[in-house]
């Protein structure tokens, strides 16, 4: 579920003493888009939506939620929006920062 590999890749590129802050911040802003696609998804821009959480899950190691992120985005590339499976990438992303959390925690 999580690369840990690249976790511990982006913690030595920062830095310890920056890496809770970036972490922090990712979640936050990936948070905004989970929510909004929660409560008001935008078919039009979900291309553009699964881009942006794909990136940012790539980045901290969130290794299946950002497959499940590309998988909908080439989706919505196709014009197939609608049958990308929102809630299953929502779920992914909550157990992905639960596992990642608990991991930390324990570290």
């Amino acid at each position: 579920m999580i690369n840990w590999d690249r976790v511990e890749e982006l913690r030595d590129e920062i830095g310890p003493e920056d890496f809770g802050e970036v972490v922090e911040l990712f979640l936050d802003e990936v948070e905004e888009v989970i929510a909004r696609l929660q409560t008001a998804p935008d078919l039009a821009m979900l291309e553009a939506d699964l881009h942006f959480l794909k990136g940012s899950a790539l980045n901290l190691g969130f290794h299946a939620f950002s497959m499940l992120c590309q998988a909908g985005e080439v989706a919505a590339a196709s014009g197939k929006a609608d049958t990308v499976d929102l809630a299953r990438v929502i779920q992914s992303f909550f157990d992905s920062k639960a596992d990642f959390q608990k991991h930390l925690a324990a570290a």
